[in-house]
């Protein structure tokens, strides 16, 4: 007899579709700069290295910052789960407040800072002075980036992922409409603002992600902004707490981030240029199968909340499938178009050749960040921040940071990044997918 369970298939494509399409917008922004500045008759290897350094700068920030969403989304859902809604009410304008704090202190220290910051990148000359005025426009848009993430994950502990979704696509559709105008320019009517024109159309996408996620928590859902009380929510500290800890794992991830453009930089800057084209593709084929990953989250916290194990169980089967075939379908389609891929991001030979060179260590990593993304979800809507934290430190120093060292020593150049980068993963993949089913036994118990 055929075993029922509490949620079904539609239940998580109904999350994970909508977030899909939602987590690549951002990542697409990032990936339509890459492609744009690329391609420009001037500079175009130091711009691209310049987009690919202050991207690694700002998804660090951004990254770790924005675990407020997950953080947020893991209490309203696990609120959701047990039918405590009315509860938080004054929480969440507490969090959103405090993300948009966060978000101009943040300018007011780094701005200032901007070249100083991009030369631990190795960068220089050119490539340094196109990084600093590129940082400083983009970074204008910490607290409106950081204060509709927090957003978002009230949508996603609300179970709907929809929301965000249009808010992203409507942002990420802006951008790539302005790049092309403001980075090119129109004959007779707009000038070729370059790499500055990029930094605009970001900031404008950012602005009409916060203004379509305001209208929609303050016309179909119950919470808003006015409903701050000056007395912290007794939540609040839980959320503090697990948003520091998320902070530190993923403090973690952006160590592996910098030390890889660090290194890749220091081989010449083609390798620089190379490596930001790659790493902005690996984060788009992330987000991707991080739609599967939110769906984990949002149900995961939910399930938890209502003692459901059978449901979780259900949940980490799933998600995991969905996840590797759609890492899968991603694989398969970059295989039959690898050389015209790398085609759309540059016009330099040198660059070009080692992408192509480099390209199918990052292909060959997706079914493994599929398992690794998805069970990482599902522990961050149990709240499981600690145990995230303490793995990606142990990751990032133990494997990561050895790996690479080792074979930047035998002179691998960027593959020492991309084994070091896998085998961070593979790590990341197996312990979580033991842990999980190590929870759901002792659960059943």
């Amino acid at each position: 007899m055929k075993q029922s369970h509490s949620i079904a298939p539609k239940d998580i494509l109904r999350l994970a579709i909508p977030a899909i399409i939602a987590g690549i917008a951002e990542p697409l922004i990032s990936l339509t700069d890459v492609a744009i500045i690329g391609n420009m008759k001037t500079n175009a290897v130091e711009g691209l290295l310049a987009v690919g350094l202050v991207g690694s700068f700002l998804s660090a920030i951004i990254w770790t910052l924005a675990q407020t969403k997950t953080s947020i989304s893991s209490i309203v859902s696990n609120a959701l789960g047990s039918n405590n809604l009315d509860k938080i009410h004054s929480l969440l304008p507490q969090v959103i407040w405090i993300n948009i704090a966060l978000g101009i202190l943040l300018y007011l220290i780094t701005a200032p800072l901007a070249s100083w910051i991009f030369t631990l990148y190795n960068a220089e000359g050119l490539a340094l002075d196109l990084s600093v005025s590129y940082y400083q426009i983009r970074a204008i848009g910490f607290p409106m980036t950081l204060s509709a993430f927090a957003i978002f994950g009230i949508f996603r502990g609300l179970q709907n992922t929809s929301w965000a979704m249009i808010a992203s696509i409507t942002g990420a559709v802006l951008n790539i409409v302005l790049d092309y105008l403001l980075v090119y320019g129109v004959t007779d009517f707009i000038p070729a603002y370059g790499i500055i024109g990029a930094a605009y159309a970001s900031l404008v996408a950012q602005l009409s992600m916060l203004l379509i996620a305001l209208y929609f928590l303050y016309n179909h859902t119950e919470f808003n902004l006015h409903q701050l009380k000056w007395q912290p929510h007794p939540k609040l500290k839980t959320h503090v707490s697990l948003t520091a800890n998320f902070f530190l794992r993923t403090a973690a991830i952006n160590v592996a981030i910098f030390m890889s453009y660090r290194f890749s930089t220091g081989y010449g800057e083609e390798y620089g240029a190379a490596h930001a084209i790659l790493m902005n593709i690996w984060l788009f084929f992330s987000f991707f199968v991080d739609g599967f990953a939110n769906a984990g989250n949002a149900l995961g916290g939910k399930l938890l909340g209502s003692k459901d194990v059978t449901g979780l169980k259900y949940l980490g089967k799933m998600t995991t499938r969905y996840g590797i075939i759609v890492a899968l379908i991603l694989v398969s389609i970059c295989t039959i178009f690898y050389k015209f891929i790398g085609q759309q991001f540059t016009d330099s030979t040198a660059v070009f050749e080692i992408f192509l060179s480099t390209f199918w260590i990052v292909l060959l990593m997706q079914p493994i960040n599929a398992v690794a993304f998805v069970f990482d979800g599902i522990f961050k809507g149990w709240g499981e921040a600690p145990y995230l934290r303490n793995l990606l430190f142990s990751l990032t120093a133990f494997v990561f940071i050895p790996a690479l060292l080792i074979f930047d020593y035998f002179n691998f150049q960027l593959y020492a990044v991309w084994i070091a980068f896998t085998l961070w993963m593979l790590g990341r993949a197996l312990i979580l997918s033991l842990k999980f089913y190590q929870r759901i036994k002792a659960m059943e118990q």
